[in-house]
C-alpha cells in the first residue's frame, strides 16, 4: 500500500511539473542548428544554457548568436537603434554556456539535443543525462532522420521523451515538426507542442516514421531528380529550372541538395535503405556515391553537383 502510494504521488507531482510552463532549456550541440535553436528560445524570455564539448566551439556559437541578433535588430529597429542594441543585449544576458552536460541538466525543464547524426552517441548521451535529470526533464532530439524511439531507449524516460525537428535557418524558418514517439505520453507531447508556440513557430504533429513529414518527402524527391539525371532524361540544370519554374520551388533539387550537404543526404536515405532495402524510394544513388567519395560535398566544399565560389 505504501508503495503504490508512493508512485501516485511520484506520478502526480511528475504530472503537474509537466504541465508547468518550460522556462528554462538546455540545448546540447553549439553547431549551427543547436545556436539557432539557443538563439529563438532565449529571444522568446527562456533562460538557455548552450552545451559543446569545447570552449573554442562555444565561442564561435556566441559569436555567431550575436551577429545574427543584431540582424535582426538592424530590420526590427531600423529607426530606433539603441532600442535594437538594448534587445541584442536582453537576449544575450538569457544565453549562458558550459561543457558539462550532466551539471546543467539537472536544473533543467527541457533538454533539445542537436549533435552528430549518430544513433550510438545520442544514445550514450542521453543515457548518461537520464542519470542526472530530474523526473520532470523532458528530453528531445533534434534529428532529422533517426528513429526518436531508438534514441529514447537508453532512458527510463520513454514517456518524457519526444522530438523536435526544427529547419536551418532557425531563427528564420517558421516550422517545427513535433515528433511523438510510441512511448511519449500525451503530455509531454502537448508541452512540446506549447513549447514551440512559445517559440512563435508553427509546430505539426508527426508521428516517429522514417524522415517524420518534411525529409520523408524531400529526401526522396531529391534522390528521385538524381536517379532521372543519371538515367540521361535530363541535365541537372534543366531539371533544377523545371522545378521552380514548373512547380514554383524556389531552389531546384540539385540546387538543394548542394545547400544541405551531399553527404548528409547520402546518411539519410541509407539509413532508410538499410531498414526497408526493399523500398525503391530508398535505393542508394551512384552517383551520390560517387560525388561524396570524392569529398564533393556541396556549397560547404565549394563543389558538390555544382562548383560554389
Amino acid at each position: 500500500m505504501a508503495f503504490i502510494t508512493r508512485q501516485c504521488i511520484r506520478s502526480l507531482s511528475s504530472s503537474a511539473a509537466l504541465n508547468a510552463a518550460i522556462k528554462h532549456v538546455t540545448v546540447i550541440g553549439g553547431g549551427l542548428m543547436g545556436a539557432g535553436i539557443a538563439q529563438v528560445a532565449a529571444s522568446t524570455g527562456h533562460s538557455v544554457v548552450l552545451v559543446d564539448t569545447s570552449e573554442d566551439i562555444l565561442k564561435k556559437s556566441a559569436k555567431g548568436i550575436e551577429a545574427s541578433l543584431k540582424r535582426v535588430a538592424k530590420k526590427k529597429f531600423a529607426e530606433k537603434p539603441e532600442d535594437g542594441e538594448a534587445f541584442v543585449q536582453k537576449v544575450l544576458k538569457n544565453i549562458s554556456t558550459s561543457t558539462d552536460a550532466v551539471s546543467v541538466v539537472q536544473g533543467t525543464d527541457l533538454v533539445v539535443e542537436a549533435i552528430v547524426e549518430n544513433l550510438k552517441v545520442k544514445q550514450d548521451l542521453f543515457g548518461a543525462l537520464d542519470k542526472a535529470a530530474p523526473e520532470r526533464t523532458i528530453f528531445t532530439s533534434n534529428t532529422s532522420s533517426l528513429p526518436i524511439a531508438d534514441i529514447a531507449s537508453s532512458t527510463a524516460r520513454l514517456d518524457r521523451f519526444g522530438g523536435l525537428h526544427f529547419f536551418n535557418p532557425v531563427p528564420m524558418m517558421k516550422l517545427v515538426e513535433v515528433i511523438k514517439a510510441p512511448g511519449t505520453s500525451q503530455q509531454t507531447f502537448d508541452a512540446l507542442l506549447e513549447f514551440s508556440k512559445a517559440l512563435g513557430k508553427h509546430p505539426v504533429s508527426c508521428k516517429d516514421t522514417p524522415g517524420f513529414i518534411v525529409n520523408r518527402l524531400l529526401v526522396p524527391y531529391m534522390l528521385e531528380a538524381v536517379r532521372l539525371h543519371e538515367r540521361g532524361h535530363g541535365s541537372k540544370e534543366d531539371i533544377d529550372v523545371a522545378m521552380k519554374l514548373g512547380a514554383g520551388y524556389p531552389m531546384g533539387p540539385f540546387e538543394l541538395l548542394d545547400y544541405v550537404g551531399l553527404d548528409t543526404s547520402k546518411f539519410i536515405i541509407d539509413g532508410w535503405h538499410e531498414k526497408d532495402p526493399d523500398n525503391p524510394l530508398f535505393a542508394p544513388s551512384p552517383l551520390l556515391n560517387k560525388l561524396v567519395a570524392e569529398g564533393k560535398l556541396g556549397k560547404k566544399t565549394g563543389e558538390g553537383f555544382y562548383k560554389h565560389k
